[in-house]
């Protein structure tokens, strides 16, 4: 039996050394250039990070048929404010009825923006849905500006 024990112990020790030493390394943004055919050879376009949300269905979807109305037309308004500030460029829905129902994308300074401000979208709030960001590059001015 002791024979099994210290080599747990001493598993368990460097377990605990190697988690105390550790420390994350926060990511660094990094500046993407990617070449067009419509800028002047050797001048390659800024690329600009957006934010795409992906709308899956949540996990409380038994509201009664008045109630998700109203949930949905809160939602809709939350859509059109966050469009009015500028944050949200894209928003629509997929025409399935699977899990992924809908995306956002938008324009924010990080991911905490983002989720700060869909994270209080009314339909997420009530459990109707739920949501994953992901960072997205394009070249700037190619859809949005």
């Amino acid at each position: 039996m002791a024979s099994k024990v210290l080599p747990a112990l001493l598993l368990l020790g460097f377990l605990v050394i190697v988690m105390l030493s550790f420390h994350p390394t926060p990511l660094r943004s990094v500046a993407l250039r990617v070449p067009s055919p419509k800028v002047k050879p050797g001048v390659p376009p800024e690329v600009k990070r957006y934010w795409m949300v992906l709308l899956k269905k949540g996990p409380i979807r038994n509201q009664d048929t008045a109630l998700a109305a109203k949930i949905q037309q809160a939602h809709m308004d939350n859509i059109s404010k966050m469009a009015a500030a500028g944050k949200l460029l894209v928003a629509g829905p997929f025409e399935n009825d699977e899990t992924l129902r809908g995306i956002f994308i938008m324009d924010c300074k990080d991911s905490l923006e983002v989720v700060s401000l869909v994270g209080k979208d009314p339909a997420v709030t009530a459990g109707r849905l739920v949501f994953e960001v992901k960072p997205w590059w394009t070249v700037r001015n190619c859809l949005f500006k």
